[in-house]
């Protein structure tokens, strides 16, 4: 049974990450939790390192959870027993992403994140679902009770190989990609409300829509409508911006002025519930024509040089994380991952948001289809919350991205590289010719072929 006596296995494939592994690693340590987390890498060394970071952790004045870290040799390993499987994974190397985000750009096609969608997206999916084919099949033949939360994107492509590999697996997606929004609205309402320390949490929201282009159909705190206020702002400050200055702009390629924000709400009347870098990826070339007018709607690109710095960064801080003369702080501040596996094994109810497979929860977008909603997380359950219908607007932007990802799925089954081409053609950032778009396609397939299961 999930959380016997209160103890968990948990599989971490993907565990050698020097990015969400110590997030994660933190949010366990700041619960009370009992478990043991079989780590597995395609780098050794990496999960090596993780292991000791992890088990030193345990010896940080704060920590709650008693978690023990175990680096496996093999994915087989570390899904053996296990209750939940975490399922973070990138594939590929810095030059292979640099090829697809910034290949597009000799075309005048500009993207922001390019993991979700854009042609950077597509190729990103098209070279990630052959190996979720292959976990998919060990999760089915190795822990098929187990539940299963993907954090690898793009979100909704991968979720929908692994329902068609293994239709009764028990799988959610959990992103942290809400947070900077919740934030926003925090800070407004301690700003017009005079109520101070608002937690993320104390927001309680309607969500709907797709995994990266979602919406807050509706947002109080404590009783008291957000959407007037919010308005308020989105009036008041839709020309200049709030939230970044120049000086924060030009250092934090992650940092925004939320203008995109402010524009979406007031065309569509809902908040957009993403930061306005993921937003834009999202929306025909209206926020990234060119640099100069990413410059003018106040956002970044997330650029592969600016990954590689975070990178370094972290890969600094081992050593001494190792030795435990340094500790990862103990915090859920990054991630909903921990609470979420908490309520899983019975440790108290969650309310949170998920991505999964709409079973009526989004009303107007296909069935089986991957949404982002909201959902109640108790012992051995997940059970989405209907939260209604996207306005005919959003609907029009929405279900393009949903026959693109279920085209994309269905050309890796079918191994033809011509069916993910039609997704390719259809994204909204696609704004090159026939024969443009035919070279491109070429160049970034090119350059990740060896990660392809049908290549010529």
């Amino acid at each position: 049974m999930l959380g016997k006596d209160n103890h968990i296995t948990i599989a971490y494939i993907g565990g050698g990450s020097f990015d969400f592994g110590w997030k994660l690693f933190s949010a366990l340590a700041a619960e009370e939790i009992c478990a043991v987390v079989q780590i597995y890498d395609t780098d050794r060394q990496t999960a090596l390192s993780n292991e000791a970071i992890g088990n030193k952790l345990r010896e940080a004045p704060d920590c709650k959870g008693d978690i023990i870290y175990v680096a496996s040799e093999s994915p087989e390993e570390a899904l053996k027993n296990a209750e939940i499987v975490i399922l973070s994974i990138n594939i590929g190397t810095a030059e292979e992403s640099a090829a697809e985000i910034h290949l597009p750009e000799k075309y005048g096609i500009y993207q922001s994140v390019g993991e979700q969608t854009g042609p950077a997206g597509i190729i990103k999916a098209l070279k990630t679902l052959p190996v979720y084919i292959g976990y998919a099949e060990m999760i089915k033949n190795i822990c098929p009770e187990a539940w299963v939360i993907n954090l690898t994107a793009p979100m909704a492509e991968c979720m929908l190989m692994m329902h068609d590999v293994f239709p009764e697996i028990k799988l959610f997606g959990s992103t942290d990609e809400l947070f900077p929004t919740l934030g926003l609205l925090s800070e407004m309402c301690e700003a017009e409300l005079g109520v101070k320390n608002i937690r993320r949490r104390d927001i309680k929201y309607d969500l709907l829509g797709i995994c990266g282009f979602c919406f807050f159909s509706g947002a109080s705190v404590g009783g008291k409508d957000i959407f007037p206020i919010f308005r308020k702002y989105a009036e008041k400050y839709y020309e200049n911006g709030y939230g970044a200055g120049s000086e924060e702009l030009r250092s934090d390629p992650l940092a925004s002025a939320n203008k995109i924000k402010f524009d979406l709400f007031l065309r569509y009347g809902m908040i957009p519930a993403v930061s306005d870098r993921i937003a834009a990826d999202f929306c025909p070339p209206w926020y990234l024509k060119s640099k100069e007018t990413i410059a003018d709607w106040k956002f970044s690109q997330t650029t592969v040089n600016y990954r590689k710095k975070i990178k370094l960064d972290n890969i600094s801080r081992v050593r001494s994380l190792m030795r435990g003369t340094e500790f990862l702080p103990v915090t859920g501040e990054f991630t909903d991952c921990a609470l979420q596996i908490r309520a899983l094994m019975g440790l108290g109810n969650l309310i949170t948001n998920v991505c999964m497979r709409n079973k009526g929860q989004v009303a107007d977008l296909p069935e089986g289809a991957i949404v982002h909603t909201g959902a109640l997380i108790s012992r051995n359950s997940v059970k989405p919350l209907a939260s209604g219908s996207l306005n005919e607007e959003l609907y029009g932007l929405t279900i393009r991205h949903v026959v693109n990802q279920s085209t994309v799925v269905r050309a890796v089954k079918e191994r033809d590289l011509d069916i993910s081409f039609n997704a390719f053609l259809n994204d909204p950032l696609m704004t090159a010719d026939l024969d443009s778009a035919s070279d491109l396609y070429r160049e970034m397939l090119t350059a990740v072929s060896k990660h392809l299961i049908y290549y010529c």
